[in-house]
């Protein structure tokens, strides 16, 4: 197999990038009839003072609107619709291993704090992704985080989030 995945037969797989916009079309919709209603509610009209409270957000919410039909609109109907494969199972698992860490990256933000998660973050991903040295990518996650504890948090005096269990609270900040 070369660089794209491929079945059996040599053909690549997966979603028309033409269905793939008309999914994204059909959100983009969904947040613009969403913006639209919740405008409408806070008062869209032009009062005896000026505009209402939810008039600029209505226009937005239209032009949402708009663009999300034209593209659907296009995508599924358009003489010019692209019907090429949009991912395949290759590209999307190349995706997938920067995305997955990233998004458990963020939650851990929340349990143990900017510098806790980014060391162990950027060691894990050299280790995994990278294929480094354990040791190497260890030293460089925590020396790459001791530099920006000590840029914000003492040259700076910038408290960044230490997390709801905060294994950092020995050293004082």
């Amino acid at each position: 197999m070369d660089q794209n995945s491929e079945s059996g037969d040599g053909v690549r797989t997966g979603p028309a990038t033409n269905i793939v916009d008309a999914v994204v079309a059909a959100i983009l919709l969904a947040l613009g009839l969403t913006v639209v209603v919740a405008s409408w509610k806070l008062g869209a009209t032009w009062t005896s003072d000026g505009p209402g409270s939810g008039y600029f957000p209505f226009g937005i919410g239209l032009m949402i609107c708009l663009s999300g039909a034209v593209t659907m609109f296009q995508s599924l109907f358009g003489k010019n619709k692209n019907t090429e494969v949009f991912v395949d199972r290759e590209q999307i698992t190349r995706v997938m291993q920067v995305f997955i860490p990233a998004l458990i990256y963020v939650g851990a933000i929340e349990l143990f704090g900017i510098y806790v998660s980014s060391a162990v973050y950027i060691a894990l991903f050299m280790i995994f992704l990278g294929k480094f040295s354990p040791v190497k990518s260890v030293l460089i996650g925590l020396g790459v985080n001791t530099l920006f504890f000590l840029m914000f948090e003492v040259w700076f005096k910038v408290p960044l989030f230490k997390g709801h269990f905060d294994l950092l609270s020995f050293l004082g900040y």
